[in-house]
């Protein structure tokens, strides 16, 4: 129901007001702590001070994450663990709203005051549809749409209905004040590092600055809590991720920071970041925090014409002659780097998102590429596609094609790379795949290569400014009659 339903919110809120449940909190006391995963879950550890009666008390835990699973949830009292038993653990998601309402309201009297003014008052018949359907007093039935409904009153709240998302437990005890602790995964929150380069303009040194990246849509907020990020591939059962799972779009882009704010250390088989500091997340907030840098890291750019045909295992002789003719023309650019200690960033880099930026003449630094990086560790090398060479063009083509045998296939390539810039010479990478079978042979070429793997070889040439080279080769296909 749209915002003219105000008045039927304050009314909703007042009665719960009124029935609140014995041992209810509203507000949580210090003592949150949050581990999240870059998977859409988060660990959620919660200690609050109750006042309990002796015996059997009902205690109910507000402000939990409306994506909490249930099945998950730890309980246990730190001030009188032997003392404390829970009886029963209810969780509560039956949530106040104009569908509820309606629903739990079906044959009672209600009251509808509608864009008009006009009061109308009956029995309700139906809420669903966006309409409300009454039968009024006199028999008459009156269908009222919900888009022209200003204000609707019901007599009281109904039993169950809650505004927040609680956990509720049957607990025996000896009472008194009582510190208990909550543990349980919810969905709704996620981490990822986002990274932003600066690309000397030589391009063969970059700065580095990496940063967390935190998103809650869990429902609730977490205020000053500690906050610990594990970077790993961890094991999930498959329907949980499917219920827990959030995606949401990140696009800032953060002004530096004096120094490193999050402190990393092993754990298990993960990287786990701790930020030094209490940290507030609230719900449907998205924060950044530094935590990695590193300047004049040696780096290399290179370029990449790969225009054969895609390469997807050996099933069968591939016999067709134009299979693989791509008609590829564009030249990669690519960015290399180490994240190693001796000529490297010294850092293991978590999983996400990488912009490149470089100055221009003025100063102003500008956008020149945007790729993903996968969770590296210290001491290996990192290759980032950034996009395709405007000054440099490539052509490949079959030149000839035949059957030796009935199992025999010879075929021949040329492949000319085009250098239009003005006074630089490059180097270009040509990988050639081998998909037609795996026997093969290269019976002549024109330049130099090397073998990648079972399937690949390349070709390294240089090009110069204004120039054209050409590269030719043959290979011979040979598989079992």
């Amino acid at each position: 129901m749209r915002k003219k339903l105000l008045s039927l919110l304050i009314l909703v809120a007042l009665t719960l007001l009124a029935t609140a449940a014995v041992g209810a909190q509203d507000e949580p006391q210090p003592g949150v702590s949050l581990t999240i995963y870059n998977a859409g879950t988060a660990l959620v550890q919660d200690r609050r001070t109750f006042e309990l009666q002796s015996g059997v008390t009902t205690l109910d835990f507000t402000d939990v994450a409306a994506t909490i699973d249930p099945t998950s949830v730890s309980f246990r009292s730190l001030t009188d663990p032997d003392g404390t038993i829970v009886l029963e653990q209810n969780y509560i998601y039956d949530l106040v709203g104009s569908e509820a309402l309606l629903q739990r309201y079906l044959d009672e009297q209600i009251q509808v005051t509608t864009d008009d003014g006009t009061v109308y008052t009956g029995q309700l018949l139906s809420g669903r549809n966006g309409e409300i359907i009454l039968r009024q007093d006199d028999g008459q039935v009156v269908v009222i749409g919900l888009d022209s409904a200003r204000d609707v009153r019901f007599p009281a709240l109904p039993d169950g209905l809650i505004t927040r998302p609680t956990l509720r437990w049957l607990v025996q005890s000896e009472g008194g004040a009582q510190q208990v602790e909550l543990t349980y995964l919810a969905g709704g929150m996620n981490w990822s590092a986002d990274y932003i380069f600066l690309l000397a303009n030589d391009n063969t040194s970059l700065d580095l600055n990496g940063w967390v990246t935190l998103t809650n849509t869990s429902g609730t907020s977490y205020r000053e809590a500690q906050v610990k990020l594990v970077a790993g591939d961890v094991n999930r059962l498959p329907e949980y991720e499917e219920r827990m799972m959030a995606d949401v779009a990140m696009e800032a882009m953060p002004a530096a920071a004096p120094t490193p704010q999050v402190e990393q250390r092993e754990f298990f088989e993960y990287k786990l970041y701790e930020i030094q500091r209490p940290v507030t997340v609230a719900n449907n907030e998205t924060k950044q925090v530094e935590f990695v840098t590193a300047a004049s890291v040696p780096a290399k750019t290179f370029y990449v014409y790969d225009a054969s045909g895609p390469f997807y295992g050996y099933y069968g002789p591939v016999t067709d002659q134009y299979y693989g003719q791509t008609g590829i023309t564009d030249v990669q650019n690519w960015l290399e780097f180490s994240t190693g200690e001796d000529g490297g960033a010294n850092a293991d880099l978590p999983a996400g998102r990488v912009r490149v930026y470089q100055e221009d003449v003025d100063g102003a630094a500008l956008l020149i590429g945007e790729n993903t990086l996968d969770h590296t560790p210290k001491g290996e090398s990192v290759q980032l596609f950034l996009g395709n060479a405007f000054d440099l063009v490539g052509e490949r083509s079959q030149t000839d094609f035949r059957f030796i045998g009935s199992n025999v296939i010879e075929e021949t390539y040329e492949i000319r790379l085009r250098n239009r810039k003005d006074d630089q010479a490059v180097e270009i990478r040509v990988p050639e795949h081998l998909f037609r079978w795996s026997n093969w042979e290269i019976l002549n070429a024109s330049d130099e290569y090397t073998k990648k793997d079972s399937s690949t070889i390349e070709f390294r040439v240089i090009v110069q400014p204004g120039e054209e080279k050409v590269i030719r080769y043959t290979v011979r296909y040979t598989w079992p009659r």
